[in-house]
């Protein structure tokens, strides 16, 4: 078993998020679950025969030029796969649609735009995000908005889509129910771009299992993190953003006055 680089509490969820049976469960209700929890959990949005021609395109996609290379895990034995090399897969949204991820898949924007009360969404950022068996890395709490140079206030809607069962033991996503209504939060640069580890020991934090198929719909500053991945399983997962089409740009300078914490008077 891998070392942990963190505290193990920082990880230990306190229940399992509810995950709606279909699509067609997203009612009104569901709406204001996600505005009031901040996160909404739906599976089969993808079918079986998309999950496999996704995974195919991510492990295509990871033997090329566009992954970064994750220096801590090696691939190994004769069931090693392209991806278990790599942290994570940056495509711009242009080249997404080129390698054919479904960004612009009818029932996931669908969902988004029901989530954003109606306002058109445009994809902005686009990735995969991988945890191979035996020592995926951590990614440490964090609010997604911390990245984003969007202002605070506009309502963007992270996708979170499981090409493999993600489960508590592999890595799947935890979170901080309601906490995106407390605003943003400082992060630092210690393990990762990340929210202080101190902000989240000692809170309970819901974990959102997901078999192949099922998306995680969750908002921009709803605190999150994933922990390494020391099981035999792997867990592969697309990851889209998307912001209101008529959004204004903000500056790095604005949100790192609003997000940086580096060189302000305090300590984590």
């Amino acid at each position: 078993m891998t070392t942990l680089p963190y505290e193990p509490s920082l990880y230990a969820p306190e229940c399992l998020a509810e995950v709606l049976p279909s699509p067609s469960a997203v009612d009104d209700a569901a709406v204001e679950s996600y505005l009031e929890d901040g996160y909404l959990a739906v599976a089969n949005l993808f079918d079986p025969e998309e999950v496999a021609a996704e995974i195919e395109r991510v492990e295509a996609i990871a033997a090329g030029d566009l992954a970064q290379i994750d220096e801590g895990v090696s691939p190994t034995g004769p069931d090693a796969k392209a991806s278990d090399r790599v942290r994570k897969l940056c495509v711009k949204p242009a080249q997404s649609r080129e390698l054919g991820l479904p960004v612009d898949h009818p029932k996931l924007m669908e969902l988004v735009q029901k989530l954003m009360s109606g306002r058109e969404p445009a994809l902005f950022q686009s990735m995969a995000l991988l945890k191979p068996p035996h020592g995926g890395g951590e990614k440490p709490w964090h609010q997604d908005h911390a990245y984003f140079n969007v202002p605070v206030g506009q309502r963007i809607v992270g996708v979170w889509i499981a090409l493999d069962a993600a489960t508590v033991s592999n890595g799947c996503m935890q979170m901080l129910p309601g906490q995106h209504h407390d605003g943003p939060v400082p992060h630092f640069k210690r393990r990762d771009w990340q929210m202080c580890d101190t902000d989240v020991l000692g809170q309970g934090s819901v974990a959102a299992e997901l078999e192949p198929g099922g998306v995680l719909f969750f908002d921009s500053l709803l605190p999150h993190g994933t922990p390494m991945n020391n099981s035999t399983d792997r867990r592969r997962a697309l990851q889209f953003h998307y912001a209101p089409k008529d959004a204004p740009d903000w500056t790095h300078e604005q949100r790192m006055a609003v997000f940086g914490s580096e060189g302000r008077d305090v300590e984590c």
